[in-house]
């Protein structure tokens, strides 16, 4: 009776502690979830640029001229080149290093659109301006619903210092 005793005892209080550490990792996991949750919750998602995403939403989205002109390649290539004139003024981020807001940088649809066109000549695509224009509107259109761009800016940076 003694043993039985015994062994009861242990099994009980295996059993309690198992129990009791199961609830403190509970407790601890909640903890870190909801300290974590709580931090995020205060930091803006950041927009996650898919180009095959961009791709289709842009193709959708032209006009019926422009669609007919363009294939899913034409507007894959005006949409990397764009991308590349962004990366070279300092607009994109990879996501790799924590984003710290700098000066902010304006970006020009014309100077896009002349560096766009460029590189299309120098790879010799025969894409009009007007074909470009088309496309990168909808690239705007599709950045601003990912959240990928903010609001427009005034005529001159400067008059919002005075």
């Amino acid at each position: 009776m003694c043993q039985d005793d015994a062994y009861s005892g242990i099994v009980a209080l295996t059993v309690l502690s198992v129990v009791l550490v199961a609830i403190a990792t509970f407790v601890i996991a909640a903890g870190i979830v909801g300290g974590e949750t709580h931090r995020l919750d205060g930091v803006a998602p950041s927009p996650a640029f898919d180009l095959d995403e961009a791709v289709m939403y842009i193709a959708d989205r032209l006009s019926f001229e422009a669609s007919a002109a363009l294939s899913h390649d034409d507007v894959r290539a005006v949409v990397s080149f764009s991308l590349e004139y962004f990366r070279n003024r300092g607009t994109l981020k990879n996501g790799s290093k924590a984003y710290s807001p700098g000066p902010a940088v304006i970006v020009q649809g014309a100077e896009t659109v002349e560096y766009v066109h460029a590189r299309a000549v120098e790879t010799g695509m025969d894409l009009t301006i007007e074909q470009i224009y088309a496309v990168l509107d909808v690239e705007l259109s599709y950045l601003e619903a990912i959240g990928a761009v903010g609001p427009e800016a005034l005529e001159d940076p400067r008059a919002a210092d005075d």
